[in-house]
């Protein structure tokens, strides 16, 4: 098949990886992918975000942002319909973005069916962290968006279920959580990552991302500085963010920076080599609605996973089976479900394993969404030609 991929995506961070990885997977399988987006994407590099962006974002009304956010379906229309009229792709695969209508528009335009990726319900989202100065239009647009793709691929069970409550009908959904390259992060020995990363010895607590003040990870390090806690248990955290710089200073201030390795930004092809150095892998905070794309990271390395304990990772893992999932909102809990995979090497061992083999059972592959896409648009293609034709008496 001829696939129009469209995106809005200007920064190389986890949104880049799915893209590049689904689109890789397509290819393998014979798909032609055309990509379409701004043009800075293909240009920058990791953890880069363009400085004129970041300019408007930093000092622009919220109000003009937007504006300027409705504005770019304009060009995107026009660059994207070409595009059709060029390559006359057998669908429209677009990652949805707040105010992003041009792949609809082209759809319709240009009679081509539109499959809808949806990572997250962007408007209460950014209502939340962010803010919103058109918080009811922004919501009316991304219903309109959701009710009007051919197909909609939600990431979670939790997202498919707002998406339902905004009056796309069940057919038209279809979840497909986020995957893994298992090539790519293999289950390796870790003493020699360990000694890479001069850490050999140690019980290594492990984190991958960008770090926001939300992930919680400050009370990881205030665990850290308790009394009784084993002198070998380490944390760390390998990404860059907003919330570093106070995380650097709370491990001076209680004296634990010697227990803390901040890597900072690493490259895609070499976090594996240092997701091999965790004993325990942790992810201590994430939305109700995500499927967060270094939980199949540390699922293919064979780590030791703790989670916190809701719906959409209850999707993916089973507490005391492939992971420790802790109750977020009782205070110690985090603290608990680490020190005890930190004493108890033989259930890491095991929590580990089977993390792993869920990588196979489950299809958690970028191979298997690519032919789960192609298979639903397959079906989304038919359906619409169905609907197209003329009834015969």
């Amino acid at each position: 098949m001829k696939i129009l991929y469209h995106h809005r995506i200007r920064s190389r961070d986890g949104q880049s990886v799915h893209l590049e990885e689904l689109i890789g997977a397509l290819r393998d399988l014979g798909h032609e992918v055309v990509l379409v987006g701004p043009n800075a994407f293909v240009r920058v590099s990791l953890g880069h975000e363009p400085a004129l962006l970041g300019v408007v974002k930093k000092f622009a009304p919220k109000s003009l942002y937007e504006l300027l956010e409705l504005a770019y379906n304009v060009p995107a229309f026009f660059r994207l319909f070409r595009a059709c009229g060029k390559h006359r792709p057998d669908f429209v695969y677009e990652r949805s973005n707040l105010y992003l209508l041009a792949g609809l528009w082209c759809g319709r335009a240009a009679r081509v069916p539109v499959v809808l990726e949806v990572n997250a319900p962007l408007a209460r989202e950014r209502t939340k962290f962010g803010g919103l100065a058109f918080p009811d239009l922004a919501r009316k647009l991304e219903l309109w968006t959701w009710r009007s793709a051919d197909l909609v691929l939600p990431v979670s069970e939790a997202l498919a279920d707002e998406i339902r409550s905004g009056g796309t009908p069940t057919e038209r959904i279809a979840i497909v959580p986020n995957a893994i390259d298992p090539e790519k992060f293999t289950v390796a020995e870790d003493g020699r990552a360990k000694l890479e990363l001069q850490l050999s010895g140690k019980i290594v607590i492990g984190f991958t991302g960008f770090v926001r003040d939300w992930h919680g990870l400050d009370s990881v390090i205030s665990m850290l500085a308790r009394p009784g806690i084993p002198s070998d248990l380490h944390l760390l955290v390998v990404g860059e963010g907003p919330a570093l710089d106070d995380l650097k200073m709370q491990c001076r201030i209680l004296a634990v920076a010697h227990k803390v390795t901040f890597a900072g930004l690493v490259e895609r092809d070499r976090i594996a080599r240092h997701v091999a150095a965790f004993d325990i892998a942790i992810l201590p905070r994430c939305v109700d609605y995500c499927s967060p794309l270094k939980l199949f990271e540390y699922m293919a390395a064979g780590k030791a996973i703790v989670a916190p304990d809701q719906p959409n990772i209850r999707e993916i893992l089973e507490s005391e089976t492939s992971a420790l999932l802790f109750q977020p909102d009782t205070p110690g809990s985090l603290d608990s479900a680490l020190l005890h995979l930190a004493v108890d090497g033989d259930l890491r061992d095991r929590l580990g394993l089977r993390a792993r083999a869920l990588i196979d059972s489950r299809g958690y592959t970028w191979r298997h969404n690519a032919q789960r896409v192609s298979a639903l648009a397959t079906a989304a293609i038919r359906d619409a030609a169905v609907q197209s034709t003329p009834a015969t008496k």
